[in-house]
């Protein structure tokens, strides 16, 4: 309902006019009553209209509180309302876009479809457990272990989107690391598109870590250059070094620079014996239009090797799609959900309990706890379902005892 009005002062003098919305419960954001008001904008305005609303009773909303109301009242979810912060908090049009899948429910859809799938499964084991008495074989009559399995397969379905989706929210830490005077600040200045760092031919010009966020295909990469690594007496240089290797020690991905001209040094290797241990490292040799080489990925042991110059910029190309491989990034289309660490690892969590579950078909009792505890695991993400819901369900759909 809105209603044409005149927003006036403690001594009746008209501040502004504007409209009076009110949304009668349940039919607002919160659940609640709401009313809002519209004036014409401008922060003086906007400043007597709100020191008014508090001298008449009103008090400032904390952090997050209509969420929080929406949430408390059941128009939310938790998984939505984290949606919300993502899409205010998104960096990129794809997060954004993920947030607002979110936000709808889709996310939080998924997680109810998969969860009355198991709930189902839950009730038969439970029912076996239970009333033994009754004669029937729920489990292989229903197919029971074929359809955990294929509960298995849509949870992987699942995980991989929100793992998509949790790189789109937090980026990916690229390190650059690799001697002085190898071509560091060219390669961030090439993939920011700016001349963000000082390229100078004298080594060690980069003396503290420049940071420049980047995205490619949507995802934020946050490209963190670093001073070169090697032995020296200047103060100011091994401050950076050591900034360097604490930069290192955080990273998700390490691009480890080398020339194409000299190849892999002996103070290559003394770099590389310090490298943490798990973060994957692609590397890069620089220069190569120096040595008339061609741009390439080809392996390299583990790791994968790109021959690029950042000068140039011939092979960055290549860079880009292979720090994507290496993210693990997979094009899904508009279905991937902007999903938090707090769901990975629940979602990780119901997947290793199913998985153990799988291996408890003789063993009735633990068969139903791993079930049990896969289904409290994904109930963390939209904060529904308790044990007296699984009760309803039980005998809702059993005629037991009649």
């Amino acid at each position: 309902m809105a209603t044409l009005a005149r927003f006036k002062d403690a001594h009746g003098s008209v501040l502004d006019e504007g409209l009076v919305l009110f949304f009668p419960a349940p039919n607002s954001y919160t659940g609640e009553d709401v009313i809002e008001l519209q004036g014409h904008g401008g922060p003086v305005v906007m400043q007597l209209l709100l020191g008014r609303c508090l001298a008449l009773g009103a008090r400032l909303a904390q952090p997050g509180e209509f969420t929080q109301r929406a949430f408390l009242n059941g128009k939310l979810d938790l998984a939505q309302a984290e949606g919300v912060a993502d899409l205010i908090d998104a960096s990129t049009q794809q997060a954004a876009r993920s947030a607002v899948l979110s936000l709808s429910g889709r996310f939080s859809e998924a997680i109810h479809v998969w969860r009355d799938k198991l709930v189902d499964l839950r009730m038969l084991v439970e029912a076996t457990l239970d009333f033994p008495e009754e004669e029937v074989d729920f489990l292989s009559a229903a197919r029971a272990m074929p359809r955990l399995e294929a509960l298995r397969a849509e949870l992987d379905g699942i995980l991989s989107k929100a793992r998509q989706g949790s790189l789109l929210r937090s980026g990916l830490h690229v390190v650059l690391a690799g001697q002085p005077n190898v071509g560091k600040s060219s390669l961030l200045n090439q993939l920011s598109g700016d001349d963000r760092a000082i390229v100078t031919d004298v080594a060690g010009t980069t003396r503290d870590v420049l940071r420049e966020t980047i995205q490619i295909e949507g995802i934020p990469l946050h490209i963190i250059d670093t001073a070169g690594l090697r032995d020296t007496d200047d103060a100011v240089e091994k401050i950076g070094i050591a900034r360097t290797w604490k930069e290192i020690a955080k990273a998700d991905v390490i691009l480890r620079l080398v020339e194409a001209a000299s190849g892999i040094t002996e103070a290559d290797h003394e770099i590389d014996s310090a490298l943490p241990e798990g973060v994957p490292v692609i590397w890069v040799f620089n220069k190569i239009d120096m040595v008339g080489a061609d741009p390439r990925v080809e392996p390299y042991g583990e790791a994968k090797a790109v021959w690029l110059s950042a000068a140039s910029g011939q092979g960055v190309d290549l860079l880009r799609d292979l720090l994507l491989e290496v993210a693990g990034w997979e094009v899904h289309g508009e279905d991937v959900y902007l999903a938090r660490e707090r769901h990975l690892q629940a979602l990780n969590a119901a997947r290793a309990h199913v998985e153990m579950a799988l291996q408890q078909q003789t063993q009735l009792d633990l068969l139903a706890e791993e079930l049990r505890l896969a289904q409290e695991s994904v109930n963390s993400i939209t904060g529904e379902f308790g044990a007296d819901d699984l009760l309803g369900v039980i005998f809702s759909r059993f005629c037991i005892g009649k």
